[in-house]
């Protein structure tokens, strides 16, 4: 690979965001399991189980959207007996992927309301808790554990915005530099082309009444800028901004299921 830098370093760079994303999303992703847990201990409704439900198994929906066995062949082009129907196109179905992931996160923001209240619980269970014990127990003790709870609030509502924020910033940043829509049919980039083609005449028609040193550098800069211009184009963003949002729901539903399976069966009531 020929560029600014080698396949292996890109490589290892990429592994080291990576691993940085898991690491960073491990405790809000326990955290979650927990929460969603006591929410659906509270919740009487058969509404509010089922969006809780939705809402866990959001990054599960964002994962499958970039599996390409599931969208290629049931999603784009629905199967019947022996022939498949195309349902849409693809440029339809990466508009579809954002809207989809932005509904998602928008449920993401209803539903923090029943999480937060569910954390603000355990206040009592704690006290529930203590009380059962044979030892006697102070009054300072009390009001220190349930001004522990209501003081890390504000840190468990910086968890849950903070992913939200993630896989929100990650999609539009998709839409904006991978060159996406939000409507059905693409948008024209004729207009961003001519913009581009004009840009180094018209740095050149400026640079024209500079002589010397001076000429000689701003050639230079405009031709460093449309070499990065060639390398940074629509197609490597759609890449690695499709990867880095795969990534961060895969992360956040593996510690999130992971949390599930340690507060339900490893932990003792």
């Amino acid at each position: 690979m020929r560029g600014p830098v080698s396949k292996l370093t890109f490589k290892l760079f990429l592994a080291v965001l990576c691993s940085l994303t898991g690491a960073f999303w491990t405790f809000p992703g326990l955290r979650l399991a927990q929460m969603h847990l006591d929410a659906l201990n509270l919740a009487t409704e058969k509404k509010t189980r089922t969006l809780l439900h939705i809402n866990f198994l959001s990054p599960l929906l964002m994962v499958l959207l970039w599996v390409k066995p599931i969208h290629k062949d049931y999603i784009m082009n629905l199967p019947l007996d022996k022939d498949s129907v195309p349902l849409m196109s693809e440029d339809t179905f990466d508009t579809t992927r954002l809207w989809i992931i932005i509904l998602l996160c928008a449920l993401w923001l209803v539903m923090m309301c029943s999480h937060l209240q569910a954390y603000l619980n355990l206040a009592q269970k704690c006290m529930d808790q203590m009380k059962r014990e044979a030892s006697r127990i102070s009054t300072i003790d009390l009001q220190k554990m349930v001004a522990r709870v209501f003081c890390y609030l504000s840190v468990i509502a910086l968890q849950y915005i903070a992913l939200l924020v993630m896989v929100l910033h990650s999609t539009l940043l998709l839409k904006t530099l991978g060159n996406y829509s939000w409507g059905i049919y693409p948008e024209s980039n004729s207009d961003t082309a001519v913009e581009n083609n004009l840009l180094p005449s018209s740095v050149f028609s400026e640079s024209s009444s500079i002589d010397g040193k001076t000429k000689i550098t701003v050639v230079q800069v405009t031709m460093a800028l449309g070499g990065l211009k060639n390398i940074f184009t629509p197609l490597l963003f759609q890449g690695l901004l499709s990867f880095h949002t795969w990534w961060i729901a895969a992360c956040l539903f593996s510690t999130s299921l992971f949390g599930l399976f340690y507060y339900q069966y490893l932990t003792v009531a």
